[in-house]
C-alpha cells in the first residue's frame, strides 16, 4: 500500500484530505480483502476441489472479484469519470479472463508432470521398481521427480540385496547342511560299528575312535567358523585391543602348523623384521587371520612346494604377506575369493584330507577390515599365489 500511495503523491496532484480519504479506503478494502482470503484458506475450500486446475482457476476468479471489489470502491471515493470507471472495468476485465486462460494452460502442464509422477507412484505401489521419470525443468517438481528417482532406484538396489541375501540364506542352509551331515553320518556309522561289536580288536578300535574324534574336530571348527561369521557385523564394536607382538603371532601358528606342513612335504617358514612390533590389535583375531591364510595356502600347494609368510612395517601401516608357491589361482575365480562359503574349483586342492566350509577367507577379511585394513590376493603361473594384508598403525 505504501508504494501505491508513494506512485500516486509522485505522479498526482492530490490534496491531503483526499490523500488521507485513499488511505482510509485502501486500508479497509485492503484489510477485507486479506480477511477474505485467509478465510477461504481456512475453510477449507481449496481442498475441496476435485483437481489443481480448478484450485487454480477459482483462485485466478477470486482475485479478479478482490481486485473488481477495490477497483469499485476506491473509484467511488475518488469520483472517477463514468468513462473512465467503465473503460477501467472493461479493462480489468479483459485482463482476469486472459490471466485465467494462460493459469489455466500452465496449470495443465503442472498437472500433466503431477500426473506422470502419481501413475509411477502407482507402479511402484505394484512393484514395478524399474521405471524411471525424465526430468523436466529445474522447478520444484523437477527437484521431486530426481528424489523420486532416486527413492526407486534405492528400493531397486534394497531389493537385489533382499534377493541376495535370501539366496545365501538358502546356499548357508544347503551347505551347513551338508557338512554336518557327512561327519555326522561317519561317527554313528563308525560308533555303531564298535557298539554292535562288529570291531573288536583293539588296534580297529582305536582307528574308529580316532577317527571319530577327527570327525568331531571338524565339527567343532565348522561351528567356530559360523560363530565368527554370525559375528562379522558386530566384531568391530567387540574388539579389544591391546599392544602385541606380530613375531610371537607368526611364530605360534607357524608352529601350529608346522606339523601338518612336514606331512605334506612343504616347507613352511615366515620372515618378520624387527621394527613390525608392537601393535595395538586384537591378538585373537589377527591370530585367527594368520591360521586360515596358512590353512588355505597348505591346502592348495603340492609336496615339496614351499609356504612363506614375510611382513614390512612402513610409516602408516604393517603389511603381512602368505605366499605359496602352489596352485595358481583362475583369474574367474579372484573376485570372490572372499565370499562366504566360496570354495573355488576342488581340481586345485592338493591336500586330500583338508575339508572346509569355504568360511577361512570371507572371516579373515572381515577381521582385516574391522581393524581398518585391507586384505587382497595376486595370482600367477610366475609368482605363485599371495595374499596380502594391512594393518594401519593408526586407526
Amino acid at each position: 500500500m505504501l508504494t501505491s500511495l508513494m506512485l500516486i503523491v509522485m505522479q498526482l496532484e492530490v490534496t491531503l484530505n483526499d490523500l488521507l480519504l485513499l488511505v482510509v479506503f485502501m486500508s479497509v478494502s485492503g484489510g477485507l480483502s486479506i480477511a477474505s482470503v485467509y478465510g477461504v484458506y481456512y475453510a477449507g475450500l481449496f481442498r475441496r476441489l476435485p483437481s489443481i486446475r480448478w484450485a487454480l482457476l477459482f483462485s485466478i476468479l477470486m482475485l479478479a472479484a478482490l481486485m473488481f471489489l477495490n477497483i469499485w470502491l476506491t473509484a467511488q471515493a475518488m469520483f472517477i469519470s463514468e468513462h473512465d470507471y467503465i473503460l477501467m472495468l472493461a479493462l480489468l476485465l479483459f485482463a482476469s479472463m486472459v490471466s485465467s486462460s494462460c493459469v489455466f494452460f500452465v496449470a495443465h502442464l503442472w498437472i500433466g508432470r503431477i500426473q506422470r509422477l502419481g501413475t509411477a507412484a502407482d507402479r511402484l505401489a505394484a512393484g514395478d521398481l524399474e521405471g524411471r521419470l525424465p526430468v523436466e525443468g529445474r522447478d520444484e517438481l523437477a527437484r521431486l521427480t530426481i528424489a523420486f528417482n532416486g527413492m526407486v532406484a534405492g528400493l531397486a538396489e534394497i531389493e537385489a540385496k533382499k534377493r541376495q541375501v535370501e539366496q545365501t540364506r538358502r546356499d548357508l542352509i544347503s551347505w551347513v547342511s551338508h557338512d554336518l551331515r557327512t561327519p555326522l553320518s561317519t561317527i554313528r556309522a563308525m560308533n555303531e560299528a564298535i557298539l554292535d561289536g562288529m570291531v573288536s580288536d583293539p588296534d580297529t578300535t582305536r582307528r574308529y575312535i580316532e577317527q571319530i574324534q577327527e570327525e568331531v574336530r571338524h565339527l567343532s571348527h565348522l561351528i567356530d567358523d559360523l560363530f565368527d561369521l554370525a559375528q562379522l557385523d558386530t566384531v568391530k564394536a567387540q574388539m579389544v585391543r591391546q599392544p602385541a607382538s606380530l613375531r610371537d603371532l607368526v611364530s605360534d601358528t607357524l608352529s601350529r602348523m608346522r606339523a601338518r606342513a612336514e606331512r605334506a612335504g612343504i616347507n613352511l617358514s615366515g620372515t618378520m623384521p624387527p621394527d613390525i612390533d608392537v601393535v595395538m590389535i586384537a591378538p585373537d583375531k589377527i591370530q585367527r587371520v594368520l591360521y586360515n591364510l596358512l590353512d588355505n595356502a597348505l591346502h592348495h600347494t603340492p609336496h615339496g612346494g614351499r609356504v612363506w609368510i614375510q611382513g614390512q612395517r612402513t610409516d602408516r601401516m604393517i603389511v603381512i604377506a602368505v605366499c605359496n608357491d602352489g596352485g595358481v589361482i583362475p583369474p574367474d575365480e579372484m573376485p570372490h575369493l572372499f565370499e562366504s562359503f566360496y570354495r573355488g574349483d576342488p581340481a586345485r586342492a592338493h591336500s586330500g584330507d583338508h575339508r572346509g566350509a569355504g568360511l577361512g577367507l570371507a572371516i579373515a577379511r572381515g577381521f582385516i577390515e574391522a581393524h581398518g585394513g585391507t586384505i587382497s590376493a595376486d595370482s600367477s603361473p610366475a609368482h605363485g599365489t599371495i595374499f596380502r594384508f594391512t594393518i594401519p598403525l593408526t586407526t
